[in-house]
């Protein structure tokens, strides 16, 4: 026996020993065994909660962070801790919403829809054939790269004003952070630059943001279904850490009224910077 999805559709329950299991492409997926955790994966994945919810009040860097902790939590199972991740990143995503949504900014987020469902349909063909030693140091690099354009654009005002509204930026920024959050939910970096080089004030940037990361997630969820990432054994666990993920919300969005304006974009920045380099050096 062979079952294609281990946490899907006729799939095996997570709580047997963990073992590999073929996925359509070329990969495998394995199932992780969450009744066994110990009290230190139970903390890493606690932590990793709560910067779910920090990250979609308006601090997108941190969530950066929330792989990193998930990823350690499920060691031996990092592309897998992607599926795990995603549905508490769309109960963010909705917190998010009801919070801010008298903020959108409906033209800039129709900019971007486009590219990124073409990136999430590349992400998906391309998730089996890359693998993440190769993969995340390409994002690091990219978002480097983004970011030293975005402080270019900033020294050199008149010279890069016109960049974030040309149509090769929109559409490579949307394919990249549509391919980079399929394949490794790290589509926060790119997309804070891409709102932060439209100069949105931060509630207009932290409620387009929300409702750009809603949509794309929810997309999202039918092809990590098909890959056997998410589950109902999987739910479950993310129920068990949904309070701290309204933790971590409610106490950003507290965060987030306190702060200036210049304030808020140098921290984006430096979370940037840091996630990126985490990227590339991990």
């Amino acid at each position: 026996m062979s079952p294609s999805r281990p946490f899907g559709r006729g799939g095996l329950n997570l709580f047997t020993p963990p073992s590999s299991y073929v996925i359509p492409g070329n990969g495998t997926l394995r199932t992780m065994d969450f009744a066994h955790f110990t009290p230190a994966q139970w903390t890493l994945a606690a932590v990793a909660a709560l910067m779910v919810g920090l990250a979609k009040s308006g601090f997108n860097g941190v969530g950066m962070l929330v792989l990193v902790f998930m990823a350690c939590a499920m060691q031996g199972y990092e592309r897998e801790s992607t599926g795990v991740v995603l549905p508490m990143l769309v109960c963010g995503d909705l917190l998010a919403f009801r919070s801010f949504r008298s903020h959108i900014q409906w033209g800039k987020l129709r900019q971007m829809l486009l590219p990124a469902a073409i990136g999430i349909a590349l992400g998906y063909l391309w998730m089996n054939r890359v693998s993440n030693t190769s993969f995340k140091p390409l994002i690091g690099g990219i978002v480097l790269l983004l970011l030293a354009l975005h402080l270019l654009r900033q020294t050199f005002p008149d010279t890069f004003q016109a960049v974030p509204r040309r149509p090769w930026f929109v559409w490579g920024m949307g394919i990249a952070a549509g391919v980079t959050t399929m394949m490794a939910n790290a589509a926060g970096p790119i997309v804070t630059l891409f709102f932060l080089a439209l100069e949105l004030p931060k509630l207009e940037f932290v409620a387009t943001g929300g409702l750009f990361f809603l949509i794309v997630n929810l997309f999202k969820l039918p092809f990590s279904y098909h890959l056997g990432l998410i589950g109902g054994p999987s739910l479950a666990f993310n129920a068990a850490l949904l309070p701290l993920v309204l933790v971590g919300f409610f106490g950003g969005r507290q965060l987030l009224h306190r702060m200036r304006q210049e304030v808020f974009e140098k921290v984006l920045l430096v979370l940037t910077g840091v996630s990126a380099l985490h990227l590339i050096l991990r």
